[in-house]
């Protein structure tokens, strides 16, 4: 699930007109046309594509003057390389980080931070945080993360220009096909990349289903119609595994959790060292509804999802909800509540925005400095400000966002309420 999810981001730049070693960017907060899994729609997002096949490759972030990045390097696994920016390696003095190929050998230059990969392909997620969501403060954003450079250590001396591609307005669709797809991209990247000690004992099962490095791809028609059949089973399951990810929750008797069991989140910074456990299954889960893993979770940002109201039902986009954030939420950056699709993870479609946050112009907050955030198909008398639209008939799920997260809000001090059904005032 992880290769396969990268494979689709890799594949709709591709689309695009985008090669690898190139920054597909968004010039604009993100909506309905980023159909990755779960993105961040209060940020800008800088996501270049790396391939070390002819060599080292350095990307280049920008020291946190005028802006800040954060993000991470992740190989195609997924896994985290290193973290980048105001919570990664320099400390938001900026630097060069040099990915280097499998089996690289050789000392890394005076001047570059070395991050190991064991995979050929590899990605980097960087958000360039806005100070809020007006104009100017977009652009300021762009402008900072254009900053972001990326080419081959082999032409260093002399780099050539980063070729910066901008995605707003493009249908960019990265959400998990069940079905035949699947396996063509599982296909892909079985070609170009080296099996990992962990996972050779792969080898045999996919090569029953013709998936064999160096030999083409090509099922035929019956087997085809199984993945079909195959997939739609496995997405069954994959959800039945995701609904049980919220118990225990991240706080005692609320609806909160973190999307991913916790053999997964110990694991991704390690890259699954640990000798007691290899999660696949919880790995599939995490994956299917998101990308990205940073190497510190939770000194640049933290998440947590809810599927399910203070009553324990499933969030219905035909109904309207309340959800109370309260006072003085403990992050250094800001906090946002975003609404998704239930069924595909992505951005909910031709709606008027897919988020708020405490950095969106005009938001509003109650006398006591809490903020009352209301999902529904219909603004709210009074509340647009404060409004993120459902749709009805169809499920949803929110990802309520901390960047810069506190003490406190580890500690459990301050707690973040369930949504409640309300009625439109």
């Amino acid at each position: 699930m992880p290769v396969v999810n990268f494979d689709l981001m890799l594949q709709a730049f591709l689309k695009a007109g985008g090669l690898p070693n190139q920054v597909p960017f968004w010039s604009h907060l993100l909506d309905g046309q980023n159909q990755t899994l779960t993105p961040n729609p209060d940020t800008i997002y800088f996501n270049p594509f790396f391939d070390t096949k002819d060599g080292p490759v350095v990307v280049e972030i920008p020291a946190a003057e005028g802006g800040s990045i954060t993000g991470s390097i992740d190989d195609c696994w997924q896994n985290a390389l290193e973290d980048v920016g105001l919570a990664g390696a320099d400390k938001g003095a900026g630097g060069k980080y040099l990915i280097l190929p499998p089996g690289h050998v050789g000392t890394t230059p005076d001047g570059y931070i070395a991050v190991p990969s064991d995979t050929f392909q590899s990605y980097a997620i960087l958000r360039s945080n806005v100070k809020s969501g007006s104009e100017a403060d977009v652009a300021q954003a762009v402008a900072y993360g254009k900053r972001i450079r990326v080419y081959p250590l082999a032409q260093a001396a002399r780099p050539p220009e980063t070729r910066h591609l901008d995605m707003a307005g493009v249908l960019y669709d990265s959400t998990i096909p069940y079905d035949r797809d699947f396996f063509r991209s599982l296909a892909r990247i079985v070609e170009k990349e080296p099996w990992l000690t962990r996972d050779k004992a792969m080898i045999d099962p996919l090569r029953t289903l013709g998936i064999c490095k160096g030999e083409p791809f090509d099922p035929g028609r019956a087997l085809e119609e199984t993945f079909d059949a195959a997939a739609q089973e496995a997405h069954a399951y994959l959800d039945m595994r995701y609904e049980a990810v919220f118990d225990p929750p991240f706080a005692p008797g609320t609806r909160w959790a973190l999307p991913a069991v916790p053999e997964v989140v110990e694991g991704m910074p390690n890259f699954f060292a640990s000798t007691e456990a290899y999660p696949i299954d919880g790995r599939a889960v995490s994956y299917s509804l998101a990308y990205f893993s940073a190497k510190h979770l939770g000194e640049g940002q933290y998440y947590l999802m809810a599927i399910r109201d203070a009553a324990g039902d499933a969030l219905d986009g035909s109904e309207t909800y309340r959800l109370r954030v309260p006072a003085n939420a403990p992050v250094t950056l800001y906090w946002s509540a975003t609404v998704y699709d239930r069924e595909t993870h992505a951005l909910i479609r031709n709606v008027a925005r897919a988020s708020r946050a405490s950095t969106s112009p005009g938001i509003v907050a109650e006398p006591d400095g809490s903020v009352d955030l209301w999902f529904s198909p219909h603004v709210p008398a009074g509340k647009e400000a404060n409004w993120i639209p459902t749709v009805p008939g169809r499920g949803f799920e929110v990802l309520f966002r901390l960047y810069g997260p506190k003490k406190p809000f580890f500690e459990k001090q301050w707690v973040l309420p369930d949504l409640v059904k309300d009625q439109l005032p």
